[in-house]
């Protein structure tokens, strides 16, 4: 017997504790959905524990409300171990199942390391990175059981560090206009009550300032940057360097 699948996703965001998506790439992802496009989040942990949260139900209710506020259709966290996550053939494992079930065009995923932050952002990328390979693998039954072969179309990755002027070693950066929507953004990721309090207002004022950043440097009054795995191809290279203004 088949197993019954979701309507397929176009885009899944993946990071490796609540809030990392909402940081890097909450503007994209609501920017999508507005477009008209489904959009998934899978947290590869439940963040917990932490110094100011109750528990895992605080963490997955604020995780809840921020899904809430960007719109996306679907948050899912699985089970893997905070502070300890690992790159391992169980999580790799874990992430492609999430990825057979919801069918994305586009993954997002982590780019490189966070210095002086969680070494979970790392292992996180090489989780997504393997699980984009294993998704598309057949004659695996014994993993997959009656989830099919599903290929991504494209891989990207997003920087997530808040605290330094470097960025990845990466070539294939571009910018998305996120102007329209940076307050819903910051919304979302005020969701988080017990990781942002009063006292860490700081982190909105980094992302504010980023985003602002990213997006001048792009003729745009906010942007997140995001990273092509492969080469990006142009069909109409007007419409893309120079696009019409809406009505």
């Amino acid at each position: 017997m088949s197993t019954e699948l979701p309507l397929p996703l176009d885009v899944l965001a993946v990071g490796a504790h609540p809030d990392d998506v909402e940081i890097a790439v909450g503007g994209t992802l609501t920017n999508l959905v507005r477009q008209g496009y489904r959009v998934g989040i899978c947290d590869l942990t439940n963040g917990e524990p932490t110094p100011a949260s109750p528990g895992p139900a605080t963490r997955l209710a604020e995780a809840a409300e921020a899904a809430r506020i960007l719109g996306v259709h679907m948050r899912e966290t699985l089970t893997l171990p905070n502070r300890c996550l690992f790159d391992s053939f169980a999580s790799r494992i874990a992430l492609a199942r999430v990825i057979r079930r919801w069918r994305p065009q586009i993954v997002m995923g982590i780019a490189g390391k966070t210095p002086m932050a969680s070494p979970d952002h790392w292992q996180a990328m090489q989780i997504t990175d393997a699980a984009v390979f294993y998704s598309r693998l057949s004659k695996w039954d014994d993993e997959f059981a009656d989830l099919k072969v599903h290929t991504v179309k494209k891989q990207l990755w997003y920087p997530l560090g808040l605290s330094t002027l470097d960025h990845p070693e990466m070539t294939g950066r571009f910018i998305v206009d996120i102007s329209a929507v940076l307050a819903v953004k910051l919304d979302a990721i005020r969701a988080y009550e017990t990781q942002f309090p009063p006292s860490k207002d700081r982190v909105f004022r980094l992302v504010e300032s980023q985003n602002r950043f990213y997006g001048a440097s792009a003729g745009f009054e906010a942007g997140e940057m995001l990273i092509s795995a492969t080469t990006l191809g142009i069909r109409d290279l007007m419409q893309t360097l120079c696009p019409k203004a809406t009505e």
